[in-house]
């Protein structure tokens, strides 16, 4: 399929981009053996020109950080990357993400470039996170030639783990943001469902204390069978 092409293109980058990638490829690892509670995490959401992973185009990237179990509301990260064209009318009532903006939105490379930096090694955090991550993954390796591989916690995976007696009730974000009474000033918007996905996790951590897990490690979405690996007896 052409989509696969870009796995395999070799990108140019000035000496500047590329200096800044080398970096970010020199940072550590973060410690997953560490306690949940104590973690630093990046709580990340996407908006897309539509749904199918494989055609789709990342439009933008909002995050924000989770240190010692607190959000750091200084410490947020958005970034719009510019769009060959916009995407369509149906598409823009979704995230509001309009023509112009997109048009004029960052370059591409220079955004995912500053997403890397902003999140350093730090796991991610998303909800229904194989979405979000094959859309920056794909992003990467076409604008950076960077096989970019996020270690995500998936708390669409992870909620019904800890709540097994409301996982029925509750498949979707808007049904557990309720649960908490959590409230999101704009849904659809990247910043604004990172922000409530980071309360959404807060939420969660006491919950995943209570049941000794123990280690961000047991946390994490194994995307070789898309569910929550501290799940697997």
């Amino acid at each position: 399929m052409a989509w696969l092409d870009i796995f395999h293109r070799r990108v140019p980058l000035g000496a500047a981009e590329a200096g800044r990638l080398r970096r970010w490829r020199e940072l550590p690892e973060a410690d997953l053996r560490a306690a949940p509670g104590a973690a630093r995490f990046v709580v990340a959401d996407v908006e897309a020109t539509g749904l199918d992973v494989r055609s789709d185009r990342l439009i933008a990237i909002g995050a924000v950080t989770v240190e010692a179990s607190r959000v750091a509301l200084g410490r947020s990260f958005y970034a719009i990357l510019r769009q060959p064209e916009a995407s369509s009318r149906e598409n823009i009532l979704v995230h509001g993400i309009g023509a112009t903006a997109q048009r004029a939105g960052s370059d591409p490379a220079a955004a995912l470039l500053a997403f890397l930096e902003f999140a350093g090694r730090a796991p991610l955090v998303g909800f229904h996170a194989a979405f979000d991550d094959a859309l920056i993954r794909r992003a990467m390796r076409e604008h950076l030639g960077e096989r970019w591989q996020g270690r995500w916690i998936d708390l669409a995976q992870l909620a019904p783990q800890l709540m097994p007696e409301e996982a029925r009730a509750r498949q979707h974000l808007d049904a557990w943001l309720e649960r908490f009474g959590i409230g999101v000033f704009s849904r659809h918007d990247a910043a604004a469902d990172a922000l409530a996905t980071a309360q959404l996790l807060l939420a969660l951590l006491p919950r995943a204390a209570a049941r000794r897990v123990a280690t961000v490690e047991t946390m994490l979405w194994d995307p070789a069978d898309a569910r929550w690996l501290g799940g697997r007896t």
